[in-house]
């Protein structure tokens, strides 16, 4: 299936990905570089082909001859911004009347039968919208969780897979599911789930004909079961066995509110941790959205096993879910990442916003003194790379992608800043001024190079309405 050829109008004039190049670019002294690290970037960053070949101190100048020189004197360099859970789909159903001031139970029960008419290439428009805004916030990689499959949507994870190649972007595709409908006590309509064996049948079509390895990877898959309200124990424990068989990451959200925590102990006779070892999940190779509602304990627990959680600070204030405690979890050992989740629930596709909303959210938990810039930007970006088994992405260092965003501090917002780093977040960077993925020019001053923009929104826009009214 190629869905996006019914798009194809959007997407024009993109180079093959990643492609090898002795090309040596110096990223000549940045205005400010934040390295997720402690290297001293202060005189640039030399590039050649997909890697970082040398980051330079406040004077030094590259070893070897360069074809390139880009001024960064007026630029402040950040790794590419890391998406750790999102719905793609949902921006269809962005600030929709309904469910506008609704938790998330009957936010679900309202929305899951609109969700239930999305078509591939609803999927597909949907995908180039999330994607696209997330290039332009900062982000080169993102984890999509997709777990809607009705009828005539068997392919959703291939219509992605076409999108992302066509962007440019990384990803983590992952092959989520739902498999308790309504009938057997779960929240989802019995319409919109599926058989274990069909969603394991697809986990491995998927993982083998898509699933990258290695360095550079492009596009991963990752198996994700919805959630503890909207899948089965068996599907749950089969695919974690099946991602150990094929060395691939599980994701799934939990303990996101207390109604999940309610269903648990109503459910399974567990609480949400114990749920989750009871079906062995507590593996390293395991990150969960959202971790809101853990005891001490099973804190403690989840760091002792290297559980990544990812913190989605916006959608958890829109449903007023609670607020993860993200420093309780990192000194127990769990990696910490950020997300924007579903933009159903965000409503925003946005990095840099989702990082500001972190930074203020944790103090209000932990106070300011704890949660710097340079924290947050960490979770954006190492952090992030570390709940999706990466460590060739989320640093500027010697050796990692060439995976780089820029931003300028030229805005009415900017004026009288002093800080550059602190500036980004405290004044509110929301769009980056060039972005780069892997050595290559993804946004250039602002702009998606090769994406017509005006007729993305315009098609993406009445396919919303359609899929609204039904």
């Amino acid at each position: 299936m190629s869905a996006t050829q019914p798009n194809d109008i959007s997407l024009q004039n993109f180079k093959k990905p990643f492609h090898s190049s002795s090309k040596r670019i110096w990223i000549k002294q940045p205005l400010a570089c934040f390295t997720a690290n402690e290297l001293d970037a202060r005189g640039g960053i030399v590039i050649e082909g997909e890697r970082i070949k040398e980051v330079l101190p406040l004077g030094q100048l590259p070893s070897l001859p360069v074809d390139e020189v880009v001024d960064a004197s007026e630029l402040v360099v950040l790794p590419g911004l890391i998406n750790t859970h999102h719905h793609f789909y949902q921006t269809l159903t962005r600030a929709w009347g309904p469910v506008v001031s609704e938790p998330l139970f009957p936010w679900l029960k309202t929305l899951y039968p609109v969700w239930a008419r999305l078509t591939p290439e609803a999927l597909s428009l949907a995908t180039q919208v999330a994607m696209a805004e997330l290039l332009l916030s900062g982000c080169t990689t993102a984890a999509d969780h997709h777990y809607l499959f009705p009828t005539g949507m068997e392919d959703a994870i291939d219509v992605q897979v076409d999108v992302v190649r066509q962007l440019g972007m990384r990803a983590m595709l992952t092959r989520g599911s739902m498999s308790l409908g309504e009938n057997e006590g779960g929240l989802p309509p019995q319409h919109t789930v599926q058989n274990g064996d069909v969603i394991l049948a697809d986990s491995q079509r998927l993982i083998k004909q898509y699933h990258e390895r290695g360095e550079g990877a492009q596009i991963q898959i990752a198996l994700a079961p919805c959630s503890p309200f909207s899948v089965t124990r068996e599907i749950m424990a089969d695919s974690a066995i099946l991602a150990q068989q094929e060395d691939v990451r599980l994701h799934t959200h939990l303990a996101e509110t207390l109604d999940e925590e309610d269903f648990c102990l109503k459910t399974f006779g567990l609480r949400t941790v114990d749920y989750l070892d009871s079906v062995g999940w507590m593996t390293d190779r395991t990150w969960l959205a959202h971790g809101i509602h853990f005891n001490a304990e099973e804190i403690k627990r989840l760091g002792a096993a290297g559980v990544g959680i990812c913190h989605c600070p916006v959608s958890n204030m829109r449903l007023a879910s609670g607020i993860c405690p993200t420093l309780d979890l990192s000194a127990a050992g769990a990696h910490i990442g950020l997300g924007v989740d579903g933009s159903a629930s965000n409503d925003a596709s946005n990095m840099m916003y989702e990082a500001r909303q972190a930074l203020y959210l944790q103090r209000l938990k932990y106070g300011a003194e704890k949660i710097t810039p340079e924290r947050v930007l960490g979770w954006a970006t190492k952090g992030s790379a570390a709940l999706l088994g990466r460590n060739d992405i989320g640093e500027i260092t010697l050796g990692k992608q060439a995976d780089l965003a820029f931003y300028k501090l030229d805005e009415l917002r900017f004026s009288g800043s002093h800080d550059p780093i602190a500036a980004l977040l405290l004044c509110g960077a929301e769009k980056a001024e060039h972005v780069m993925i892997g050595g290559q020019w993804r946004v250039k001053e602002g702009q998606i190079i090769g994406l017509d923009l005006p007729t993305l929104i315009e098609k993406h826009k009445a396919c919303a309405k359609q899929l609204v009214a039904g």
